[in-house]
């Protein structure tokens, strides 16, 4: 029998994602995972309880769930035009030019890398209940986040799928464990009615429905990653967009259905106070009450499993972030490279790992509580860089199929994206008016003015650098957005000569 002869293993890197390994479930996982159901039920739902005072956190669930819904019908019509690990600045390299799309992609990769070392505070403070419980021992929450940044790190630079596998795993147990909360909390409603109060759209026009989106779209991110495992996908024309809209249902189901059951069960007129009272705790102290101590244990186990899903997840977002941009040489060629091994993008991960460790030492260093000034914190800033580029990229799908007729459908094409963009833009003016409440902040706080300002620096910067490509290194430039196209055209990691002129 005849066979292929493989090619001989010279140890180099390469400049290529593994492809075909990840089907739509995988590709959902991911998304999914981002959002992350418990952890988003715990942490993010009951902070809206309590930071804004509201009622309204389930309508605000379908309203976001909806903008996003139009959002993604714009976006995953688009997708098959920019096959690219980095989305956000394929998109509008694009749609808008190449000097905006280098802004966009150093934006993201600061957004997902704020997320992820947030995260590092919510999986130590999730852990030290159990080990208290279970062996009757104080961990400090760095030491915890340190054994997780651990895991976190290794499956960084493995398989794809073997990522996938164990998200698909861990969110399996924690949409299971949500489901049986919330289920729970409705048969056990406050004074023995079901309230449905916090349905009435009339909390979407009371003050402070910025931060009421601002909450709902935080519990969101990561349905949107599906386009970043493009390259890897089967089929990616069909894998991309249904994933997306799969994980979006989904967590819009999941998101409803857990933050009515908590204003039932509390009762709407308590549940602010009781949300403020237990904070991320809320929801074991209710599944205590109605289910008893064994599922609180089973609860809390799986809301830090939940956690490290979610680091997985927005670790493996950020990794492939920077390799799309070392790749066409916006960032250092270097961050371009994947592993011989298996093409996980190494260098891209271990830049994520590092900078994990990092602020993990940091905090540990200077104090501070791991949930509110690290999770919280970090978390909200990188949840108002996403829903920037949501509405620089709303923008960016309408003007490029207004500038370039594909034959997509019109509502697709034209008519979603343009109510996405106008949908999207007023929910940031309306979080940026509500950045105090946004952030739990005093009005005076400097970061109020530094976390924002941060965004705008980079992407000041990234237009510039974007220009002086295109000025000193238009080889370079016109690399920009192309995604695998880019390292056929300039061969890096593969020995050849210089860039093909065009």
């Amino acid at each position: 029998m005849h066979t292929t002869p493989k090619p001989p293993r010279t140890g180099r890197v390469t400049s290529a994602l593994a492809k075909d390994r990840l089907g739509v479930p995988a590709v959902t996982y991911f998304a999914i995972s981002m959002g992350s159901p418990f952890l988003a039920t715990a942490g993010v739902i009951t902070s809206g309880y309590a930071i804004t005072g509201q009622v309204g956190i389930p309508v605000g669930v379908v309203v976001m769930g909806a903008v996003l819904a139009l959002f993604s019908v714009g976006y995953v019509t688009m997708a098959p035009y920019v096959p690219n690990a980095g989305a956000f600045n394929a998109y509008v390299s694009k749609g808008i030019g190449r000097p905006a799309g280098v802004a966009a992609g150093w934006m993201a990769l600061l957004a997902y890398n704020a997320m992820q070392v947030g995260l590092y505070g919510a999986l130590g403070d999730a852990a030290k209940p159990l080990l208290h419980a279970w062996f009757g021992i104080d961990v400090a929450w760095w030491v915890i986040a340190l054994a997780g940044w651990a895991v976190v790190a290794v499956l960084g630079t493995q398989h794809i799928d073997l990522n996938g596998k164990v998200l698909a795993v861990l969110l399996a147990a924690e949409v299971l464990v949500v489901l049986v909360y919330a289920v729970s909390s409705l048969f056990h409603p406050a004074d023995g009615a079901v309230s449905l109060a916090a349905l009435e759209p009339s909390h979407l026009f009371e003050p402070g429905v910025g931060a009421l989106l601002a909450l709902a779209l935080l519990a969101f991110i990561g349905f949107e990653t599906g386009v970043v495992f493009s390259e890897e996908a089967r089929s990616p024309g069909r894998t991309v967009p249904v994933a997306t809209f799969v994980a979006l249902g989904v967590m819009t189901v999941l998101y409803l259905l857990a933050s009515l059951a908590m204003s039932v069960a509390a009762g709407p007129a308590h549940i602010g106070d009781m949300a403020h009272r237990y904070g991320s705790g809320l929801v074991f102290h209710l599944a205590g009450e109605q289910l008893g101590p064994a599922m609180v244990g089973i609860g809390r186990f799986l809301y830090f499993t939940s956690v490290l899903a979610c680091l997985i997840a927005v670790h493996n977002t950020a990794a492939r972030y920077a390799f799309a941009m070392g790749r066409e040489r916006v960032l250092p060629a270097v961050f371009g490279q994947t592993s011989h091994r298996n093409s996980s993008p190494k260098i891209g991960s271990i830049s994520q790992s590092a900078t994990g460790l990092a602020v993990i030492l940091v905090y540990a260093v200077i104090g501070g509580d791991p949930l509110r000034d690290l999770f919280y914190l970090w978390n909200s800033a990188g949840a108002l860089g996403i829903l920037i580029l949501l509405a620089l990229t709303s923008i960016t799908v309408l003007v490029h199929f207004a500038r370039y007729p594909s034959g997509e459908p019109v509502f697709r094409s034209l008519v979603a994206p343009a109510i996405s963009s106008v949908c999207t833009v007023i929910a940031l003016v309306l979080v940026l008016i509500n950045l105090d409440k946004v952030f739990d902040l005093p009005a005076s706080s400097p970061l109020l003015l530094a976390i924002p300002g941060a965004y705008v620096l980079i992407a000041v910067f990234g237009v510039l650098w974007g220009l002086h490509l295109r000025a000193a290194k238009p080889e370079i430039y016109a690399n920009i957005g192309l995604g695998a196209k880019s390292a056929a055209r300039t061969g890096l990691g593969l020995g050849l000569g210089s860039p093909d002129e065009q």
